[in-house]
């Protein structure tokens, strides 16, 4: 029996090699000139995606509540209305 929990040791020396293989990416173009504004650029951006994915995973639960209260606010008119045939008797 295999374990499959455990990753292969190809796999891993892969993994390594493409980490180590963009860590110097990453060295090489903040070296160019301006490179170093557009990693500044990269991490802003970076941040601003992840920001909007947590506001993005909001909307279902603002969805669901926005479906509540319009249960409820139709709930009330229902209850509020007169019922058509009964005629309001003048005072």
């Amino acid at each position: 029996m295999t374990d499959t929990t455990k990753p292969k040791t190809s796999e891993k020396d892969f993994v390594t090699r493409l980490a180590d293989a963009g860590e110097e990416a990453l060295q090489r173009l903040a070296e160019l000139p301006g490179g170093q504004k557009a990693l500044t650029a990269m991490n802003d951006l970076r941040a601003r995606v992840d920001e909007l994915g947590k506001k993005v995973r909001g909307i279902d639960a603002l969805e669901e509540r926005v479906v509540k209260l319009e249960n409820e606010v139709a709930a009330l008119k229902k209850a509020k209305a007169p019922a058509r045939g009964q005629a309001r008797k003048p005072s």
